[in-house]
């Protein structure tokens, strides 16, 4: 399975759920690539946010090696599924999307609701890391059955 993670730019939110993810699909011995991309482009080529890279850290799970990319439509055809943050995020990727196919990959990481951009509060990436792993846990679970 191969499942792309989507934020705005690629360095808070969808580089956790990235290596959450793998970290969790790792520990279970799934053969799951699991990769993170942005809807804006500021990014492009860093490292995440040094705040996710120490929350992450604290929960032993190192991101720092990912590097921030800008989600383009090829990327439709590398992935099985590609999950979005926030219902921005979701309107740019559809936008992109050139088939009903393409479109039906995509959905938000948390069903009916947005994982809250914490690039401006230093306090929210503990709570954005908890709600991340516990549906990364589930997003396992649910493929384990």
């Amino acid at each position: 399975m191969k499942i792309l993670m989507v934020c705005l730019g690629n360095i808070c939110r969808s580089p956790l759920a990235h290596g959450i993810l793998q970290h969790m699909a790792d520990q279970k011995g799934l053969n799951w690539e699991i990769d993170s991309a942005g809807t804006g482009n500021w990014h492009v080529g860093q490292q995440p946010d040094k705040r996710s890279v120490k929350v992450a850290r604290s929960h032993h799970i190192d991101i720092s090696n990912q590097r921030a990319q800008h989600f383009n439509a090829g990327l439709f055809d590398a992935f099985d599924r590609i999950y979005v943050m926030d219902k921005n995020n979701l309107r740019d990727v559809l936008q992109q999307a050139r088939t009903d196919a393409e479109r039906e990959k995509v959905q938000l990481f948390l069903p009916g609701a947005e994982v809250p951009d914490p690039y401006w509060e230093d306090d929210q990436f503990e709570p954005v890391f908890c709600l991340i792993e516990e549906r990364c846990r589930t997003i396992v679970e649910q493929a384990s059955v």
